[in-house]
C-alpha cells in the first residue's frame, strides 16, 4: 500500500493522480500546511518539512515528481514506457520542474496565492512571460499528437500537466496555445484526473 503524506490541495495532488492512473492501492495520510508539517513524525518522511512525501514499504521518498516516477515504474508501460521513451519521460519531467514550475509559481504568487496587498504586478507579468515562452516549446512538441510522447498518455503528461494545474484552474491566458489548451483539457478529463480533482475540490 502506497501512503501519500499531504493533502489534495497541494503538490500531493500530482501523486494522487499518478496513483489513480497506475491503478495502485494507496491511502492519503492527511498532513496540511499547519504545525504538523514540521512535526517529528512528518520530518521522518520529509526532512524538508514540506508535502508531499511517500512511503512504499521500506522506501520513503519526497519530491512530488520523483514520487510519480516511482509510481509509474511500478505500473510499467504505458504509464512508464521503456527504451528511449523512458528517457523522454525523464526529460519532460525535469523540464516541468526546472523550466515551467518557477515561472508558473512566479505568476501564481502574484496573481492569486498571496494576499492582494502583497502581489507585484511586474512579477506577475514576468511569470506570465516566462510561462508563455515555455508554452511555445510545448505547443511545438505536441504537434498533431494527443500526448507528449505520441498517442499514449504517460507519466510525463501527468507530471507536466500536474505542474500546470494551478495555472489552468486559475484561468491563465493560454492565448494562441491551442494545442496546449486541448492537451490540458484531455489530461484533466481523464477518469484518474477527475478522481484526484474531486478529492482536491472536496478539501
Amino acid at each position: 500500500m502506497i501512503r501519500i503524506h499531504g493533502i489534495a490541495k497541494s503538490r500531493a495532488f500530482r501523486c494522487i493522480w499518478a496513483a489513480e492512473e497506475a491503478g495502485l492501492p494507496y491511502e492519503v495520510v492527511p498532513v496540511g500546511f499547519g504545525p504538523g508539517i514540521k512535526s517529528p513524525a512528518h520530518l521522518k518522511v520529509n526532512p524538508n518539512g514540506k508535502i508531499p512525501a511517500m512511503e512504499d514499504g521500506a522506501l520513503v521518498l519526497f519530491e512530488s515528481l520523483a514520487i510519480n516516477l516511482h509510481i509509474a515504474a511500478k505500473a510499467g508501460p504505458p504509464l512508464m514506457p521503456v527504451g528511449d521513451d523512458a528517457s523522454r519521460v525523464l526529460q519532460w519531467t525535469l523540464w516541468a520542474a526546472t523550466e515551467v514550475e518557477p515561472a508558473a509559481m512566479q505568476w501564481a504568487y502574484n496573481t492569486y496565492l498571496r494576499p492582494a496587498a502583497e502581489r507585484d504586478a511586474g512579477q506577475a507579468a514576468a511569470g506570465a512571460a516566462g510561462m508563455n515562452a515555455r508554452l511555445d516549446v510545448l505547443e511545438g512538441q505536441l504537434g498533431a499528437n494527443p500526448f507528449l510522447l505520441g498517442s499514449s498518455f504517460t507519466i510525463a503528461d501527468c507530471n507536466l500537466a500536474g505542474v500546470l494545474y494551478g495555472a489552468w484552474s486559475n484561468r491563465f491566458d493560454l492565448g494562441g496555445h491551442t494545442k496546449v489548451k486541448a492537451w490540458l483539457e484531455r489530461c484533466f478529463s481523464r477518469p484518474a484526473a477527475l478522481a484526484a480533482r474531486a478529492l482536491r475540490d472536496a478539501a
